[in-house]
């Protein structure tokens, strides 16, 4: 003990020279933490406990079991096949501290997924090319269209032998649970792994292999690529690295996995790994998955608690008959104000896409808490605009994705409808109409460039339309939506119109829409106050740099997709939708809520201010009445908004100087110039119109009974006055 104790000594000397010189070694601060560690668990261990490895009993997952591999020295396997357990808390988000973890609780993931764990920590014996290097073998990650090129989906051994391995560094002492693995993700190729050892060490020199007793531990693993197969280890074992060694593998392809893996981490006596590398939130909300029941009694606290800026309704029902709720956050919740517009946030229409659902349940918590606390912001949010939160569009998937959990589910179980359709991109084609409408010349004059109606056909009871889809076209068109955002996930970036391409056979291509400055500003809005999208550091999460285009793109730039909320929206409403995609983990572990709520609240509540960019005003007749279904016009971008049933409107614009043009059935036309200044608050912009002169002789005409004589007529009565 005495050489150890003069090791750290002297260690910690030298890192505070170094801190005062202005350099630190990491290598040398891990070192030091190992240090430390290791002595904590030799003085455990002389009082009688033993650290490595670690006793207790199997702790419970929420996975699926399957059946274990053959002979005594197998492990068993659990993979998607059996509904799982109720959600427990293992560690409490919100604490954000390093809580000793019982055995019979659940371990986190380490973050393969998430990139909690970056590239430097993924080693391996070989790889068969640098896109399907060790960095690749993450859980869950996605490769690209084309083969062997840099963002391919796994890592691939570069020879077939059972002396291949891949390692993972913790840096620092950890208490190891299981192993998740999946095989390559590929167009093309079929590869996995079928069956592997662990072996762990403290020092990456000296491994020791997890035994069944005398003999070693072989673990059955994948059957076949996509679906993720958890093994939980006998006991949870304690060490810094870990290693998975392929044993055999799919006959027809090669040894290639995607990882993660589950882990407590253990005592951190000088704190030093949180200070580094953590990000924990002061917020006192509840950082946790909620099932369908619990996602409507937390809506219903939050309404208990603020009765008077909050109202629960339900838009329509799923598949399976659940009811689609949404909450109302207003200062006069139920009704809509002259001149307050209206947002919202959708979350869920991929079932599978979870951190949407989470972050909306949360965003309705905070608001109803500040609010009540005093904070102006948010108490000014309030008053001024007409919030709606849609946190699950797609409970039906929801219940899939979560019966497999956070790590079992996959990249698209639950994705779907319960009938099998894409919600996101269940809605009518209204490109193809506009654009076909563009071709023919009948833009502006036979056919509006704005408000595209739905074609019957979509409308028709057997037409292929989720019930969601139509639930959510007809609270669209029922509630005169300014601007809307639908969270997603699988990646960092967010998405603005259009989402297709103008020629069908092109797969990416940037197809801007009239307002595609106010879109572009829009989404930066969002990422660039998002903690990691515009971090010119982070890690790609699959195989676009999106930090690269300030975290945003255009949706046809990225793949096309037709009849997309986004599209539709834009060009059946006045509502300017984009998508945020919110995280690379589609479903991350509850442990990593809070950070990721932190790296999301900031952006939620930026995006929600830009309602109040650009004009707004009220459109009157000169008796003061609102004209509803005037056509607001902006000179130079064709592309018009219509006013509401009260006659006001909103129009969303960047700062600027701007011509605009109102007209309505009946009414002359009007135009002023209104300007945009810089900072958030629309510019008021209103408008009185007065009856036109044909207008007003149809009113006549029609109040003492007279049908006006078309010119027709008339020259038929002339020549008949002449016979």
């Amino acid at each position: 003990m005495m050489w150890l104790r003069t090791l750290l000594l002297l260690g910690l000397v030298g890192r505070l020279l170094d801190e005062c010189s202005g350099h630190s070694s990491e290598d040398e601060d891990y070192y030091m933490q190992e240090l430390l560690s290791r002595e904590h668990y030799q003085r455990v261990s002389e009082n009688g406990a033993a650290p490595t490895p670690a006793t207790g009993k199997q702790p419970k997952t929420r996975s699926a079991a399957s059946k274990p591999a053959g002979g005594s020295d197998s492990a068993p396997v659990k993979s998607g096949s059996k509904k799982s357990e109720k959600n427990k808390k293992a560690v409490k988000g919100s604490s954000g501290g390093d809580a000793l973890i019982s055995e019979s609780s659940d371990c986190p993931p380490l973050g393969l997924e998430t990139l909690k764990i970056d590239d430097f920590q993924l080693h391996a014996s070989s790889m068969r090319h640098y896109g399907l290097g060790p960095h690749r073998g993450r859980l869950n990650i996605q490769g690209g269209l084309y083969e062997d090129d840099l963002f391919d989906g796994g890592w691939c051994a570069g020879r077939n032998d059972p002396l291949q391995w891949f390692e993972v560094d913790a840096r620092r002492l950890m208490k190891f649970t299981g192993v998740v693995t999946q095989g390559r993700s590929s167009l093309w190729s079929s590869d996995w792994v079928s069956s592997y050892k662990v072996l762990l060490s403290n020092d990456s020199h000296s491994w020791v292999t997890l035994k069944n007793g005398s003999r070693d531990l072989i673990f059955s693993a994948n059957r076949e690529k996509e679906i993720p197969v958890l093994n939980v280890f006998p006991k949870p074992v304690v060490a810094r690295y870990i290693r998975i060694n392929p044993r055999s593998w799919y006959a027809s392809g090669g040894i290639c996995m995607r990882v993660e893996i589950m882990g407590c981490p253990m005592p951190d006596p000088n704190n030093y790994y949180r200070r580094r590398n953590e990000v924990t939130t002061t917020d006192n909300l509840d950082f946790r998955h909620h099932s369908y029941k619990e996602m409507r009694q937390l809506m219903k606290v939050v309404n208990e608690m603020c009765p008077n800026i909050t109202r629960i309704y339900n838009i329509g029902k799923s598949y399976n008959g659940q009811k689609l709720y949404a909450i109302e956050i207003s200062d006069n919740p139920g009704e809509h104000e002259l001149g307050e517009p209206e947002f919202r946030y959708t979350a869920g229409s991929h079932g599978n896409e979870v951190l949407g659902r989470e972050l909306l349940l949360l965003l309705m918590q905070f608001m109803c808490q500040e609010y009540l606390s005093g904070n102006t912001r948010i108490r000014r949010l309030v008053d001024q605009t007409r919030i709606h939160l849609l946190p699950s569009i797609n409970p039906d998937g929801y219940e899939k994705a979560s019966e497999m959990g956070s790590e079992l589910s996959g990249w698209s179980l639950g994705r779907w409808s319960q009938d099998g359709l894409d919600i996101h991109h269940n809605f009518p084609d209204l490109n193809s109409v506009l654009w076909e409408a563009e071709a023919r010349k009948w833009v502006p004059r036979k056919f509006h460039n704005h408000h595209v109606p739905v074609p019957d056909w979509y409308r028709s009871t057997n037409a292929t339309v989720a019930v969601e889809t139509r639930a959510l076209v007809s609270w669209m068109e029922k509630i005169p939506f300014v601007l809307g955002g639908n969270l997603q996930g699988g990646e960092l970036v967010v998405t603005f119109p259009f989402d297709r391409t103008r020629s069908v056979t092109v797969l990416r291509e940037a197809t801007p829409t009239a307002d595609d400055h106010v879109f572009r500003w829009l989404a930066f809005s969002y990422a660039s106050t998002h903690r990691l999208m515009t971090h010119a550091s982070r890690r790609v999460c699959h195989t676009d740099d999106f930090a690269k285009e300030d975290g945003t793109i255009n949706g046809a730039s990225w793949h096309t997709a037709a009849g997309s909320m986004n599209d539709f929206s834009y060009l059946h409403t006045n509502c300017f939708e984009l998508s945020m995609y919110v995280g690379c983990d589609k479903f991350p572990h509850e442990t990593e809520l809070p950070e990721e709520w932190e790296n999301n609240r900031e952006s939620l509540l930026v995006f929600m201010e830009q309602v109040h960019r650009g004009i707004k005003g009220v459109v009157r007749d000169v008796q003061g009445k609102g004209i509803a279904n005037a056509i607001i016009a902006v000179e130079g971008i064709n592309h018009d908004i219509r006013t509401a049933s009260d006659g006001d409107y909103w129009r969303l614009l960047n700062p600027g100087e701007y011509r605009v043009m109102v007209r309505a059935e009946g009414f002359s036309v009007s135009s002023k110039v209104c300007t945009v200044g810089y900072d958030i608050g629309a510019s008021r912009c209103d408008f009185v119109l007065g009856r036109s002169n044909l207008s007003r002789i149809k009113e006549i005409m029609q109040k003492y009974n007279k049908q006006p004589i078309s010119t027709r007529q008339r020259l038929r009565q002339r020549r008949l006055l002449d016979t």
